[in-house]
């Protein structure tokens, strides 16, 4: 007879949580699930998860709780109004916030007696439970060690640290590199949309260059890491020239220049900060000032 595997509550059921859920149960954990809106359970409660009739009810099914909510204030006003039924859980938190709100709920639920292991998931909800996805998790290291078998269901757990803030501080790096990306291509798209190519046209081009950027990481990462930025490649003089003339190209398509405006100007601040002969990797020198 096999062992009995670890029950799970799962409390917030769009379509990443739901997608948790599925997973959850595909390992063969128990999974108990409420959402505001109870009709969204209706899905994966036919696939084998239990419906709470309510939250308290659903933080009593086991001690393993998964968030899956818009934000931290989402949590608030739903686990604000279960009282004692806190007390001796463990709180995965995924839902997305910046890494000061993290500390905080981890203070305001060790309040109420329980742990906090705030963190993000790496993938869209059509991956989660497969190899490419991933977790990034902070806070109790004992309590991430006892459940990191049962969240590896739901992807690879990557415990960054006791702080609670690095889960959610690795979360939204890896977001801001993602959706920057993201709006730079569509003003490509749209630069190019300007003269009549389409985005289909473009698509193997952006393709290699986006499998391309890595290349550059390794060295960057040494530059940053040092504090060295020596720009005998690519320095910040030549790199703004062509952060101006991109925004050149934007102005003559007449279409909106807010994303190179913000590179261009981050050139300009390190050209007026007398770095324009090193690497473009001390534009971080100015981005780390306050604006």
């Amino acid at each position: 007879m096999s062992a009995e595997k670890d029950p799970v509550t799962v409390i917030g059921l769009g379509p990443m949580g739901q997608a948790m859920v599925r997973a959850f149960l595909t390992a063969g954990h128990p999974t108990t699930v409420w959402n505001r809106t109870a009709s969204r359970a209706d899905a994966v409660v036919a696939e084998g998860a239990v419906r709470a009739p309510s939250a308290a009810e659903a933080l009593a099914a086991g001690k393993l709780v998964v968030l899956s909510l818009t934000d931290y204030d989402a949590m608030y006003a739903i686990l604000g109004e279960v009282g004692d039924a806190l007390r001796g859980r463990v709180v995965v938190n995924l839902s997305s916030d910046t890494p000061g709100r993290a500390r905080e709920a981890s203070a305001w639920l060790a309040e109420r007696g329980a742990e906090h292991l705030p963190g993000g998931i790496m993938v869209p909800a059509e991956l989660v439970g497969t190899e490419s996805s991933y977790v990034f998790y902070s806070g109790p290291k004992a309590e991430f060690d006892r459940y990191e078998p049962v969240l590896r269901a739901i992807g690879r757990p990557d415990f960054r640290g006791t702080d609670p803030a690095l889960g959610q501080a690795f979360y939204q790096a890896q977001l801001h590199v993602f959706l920057t990306s993201l709006a730079a291509y569509l003003e490509s798209v749209a630069l190019l949309g300007s003269l009549g190519v389409t985005a289909e046209t473009f698509l193997p081009y952006a393709k290699d260059l986006f499998d391309m950027m890595s290349y550059y990481l390794p060295e960057a990462s040494k530059n940053l890491d040092s504090g060295d930025h020596p720009g005998d490649a690519a320095n910040v003089t030549m790199m703004g020239a062509t952060a101006d003339h991109i925004l050149g190209a934007v102005a003559e398509a007449g279409i909106d220049g807010r994303l190179p405006a913000a590179v261009k100007a981050l050139y300009d601040g390190a050209i007026e900060d007398g770095r324009g002969k090193e690497s473009w990797t001390s534009l971080v020198e100015i981005i780390k000032k306050p604006a």
